[in-house]
């Protein structure tokens, strides 16, 4: 007889929020995956993305799939944080901003509609309106932009897993700080077995190891998803910029290229103690293949081109900067050839994965773990559960 009914493997983002939603309507659930390592630069082993005080939310997208996700999502960060007592969601809106040209205007077009359909309250600022509400930007001519006050802002990812976690436990659910190594089907069960030498058998098991999910033997099939790495740039803000841009929404500069688009996170304060303001980009696209390549990734404060160009891009955007000291970091964005999550069974049918969150997931990551749990629980996903898009393609 199997240990457990359903093992979630990967305590990030997504299968923290499968846990959850599991550990409400079944026992036997267990989460495997490793705690945050002490120290970033000479941990060897596995690492997760969210690792980081903030990330963007809002329902503005230009993908309907995508804003509705981030919707069912957005709906439940109030439960979360009075079932958890903790809190992550900052409602400090979103502004789109760029000069509607190219892949700019095709993806405002998009998300007005989206908008529009979805019922969100978003507000059409032209270039002097956005100069009068938005003084700690120095916007080229050209642009407007498209404001999300409410229900939208940013998350704080490190505290929204451990509001997942604690949930799960408190529902039942066991935490494992193990890091699963090898998954094989067996005639009793499916195995994990973990770096730190225990096997647990389930049901079934869901893998949710993000940019991990190819680089060990986790999945009977590697599903077809890119890691790639992703630098992002710290300003640290003295008192002075701190209130200069203390009433910053989040924003995303959209460009006629994707290489040319930011996304820029208000003032946070970090475990340091310090105030940063974090900017980054989509432009890198190196894959990373196997687990020594990741690791070295995430030791590394990103790559020295990519850095130049969002400091030179902060600048130019922002002058007030001019002077703070700048930092820089790593993260890992998984990106699956249909640009949604996969979320689907292997062969065999008692291993399902979970997996890709394209870069934009964060805020939508409870609707995308309720789903994982959905698929577990049911079988399938519905037309409603958006089956078709979720389907996972195998290499």
């Amino acid at each position: 007889m199997p240990d457990f009914k359903y093992i979630v493997v990967g305590a990030g983002m997504m299968g923290a929020a499968a846990a959850r939603h599991l550990s409400v309507q079944t026992d036997g659930v267990v989460l495997i995956g490793p705690g945050e390592p002490a120290d970033r630069k000479t941990h060897q082993g596995v690492f997760s993305s969210h690792y980081d005080e903030a990330r963007i939310t809002r329902g503005f997208d230009g993908d309907l799939v995508w804003a509705e996700l981030a919707q069912r999502s957005i709906r439940r960060y109030a439960e979360i944080e009075a079932k958890s007592g903790i809190p992550f969601f900052t409602e400090a809106g979103c502004l789109f901003t760029g000069n509607g040209r190219g892949l700019a205007g095709d993806y405002v077009t998009r998300a007005l509609s989206s908008a529009d359909r979805l019922g969100l309250e978003v507000e059409t600022c032209g270039n002097a309106a956005l100069a009068d509400r938005f003084p700690m930007f120095s916007l080229p001519a050209d642009h407007g932009g498209y404001f999300e006050a409410s229900k939208a802002g940013h998350i704080n990812p490190r505290a929204l897993v451990k509001a997942q976690c604690a949930i799960a436990e408190a529902q039942g659910a066991r935490l494992l700080r193990e890091t699963a190594a090898h998954i094989r089907d067996t005639s009793h069960g499916v195995e994990v077995m973990t770096r730190e030498g225990a096997t647990y058998t389930a049901e079934k098991v869901i893998v949710a190891a993000g940019g991990f999910t190819n680089m060990a033997a986790l999945l009977p099939s590697s599903v077809d998803m890119a890691a790639t790495g992703r630098t992002i740039v710290f300003f640290e803000l003295d008192e002075a910029r701190q209130t200069l841009f203390g009433a910053m929404p989040s924003t995303i500069v959209l460009a006629e290229t994707e290489d040319e688009i930011v996304y820029i996170l208000p003032p946070v304060r970090y475990p340091d103690g310090k105030v940063y303001l974090k900017i980054g980009g989509e432009s890198e696209k190196g894959r990373l293949e196997t687990l020594a390549q990741a690791v070295d990734w995430f030791h590394s404060d990103g790559a020295p081109d990519e850095v130049d160009f969002l400091k030179k891009k902060a600048l130019s955007l922002m002058p007030e900067l001019a002077g703070s000291p700048v930092t820089s970091g790593s993260c890992v964005a998984s990106i699956t050839r249909t640009g949604y999550p996969y979320i689907g069974y292997t062969q065999p049918s008692n291993i399902a994965v979970l997996t890709g969150g394209n870069f934009v997931s964060a805020k939508s990551s409870d609707e995308i773990g309720r789903l994982g749990a959905q698929l577990l629980l049911n079988g399938q996903l519905m037309e409603d559960e958006f089956a078709a898009e979720m389907s996972p393609v195998f290499v």
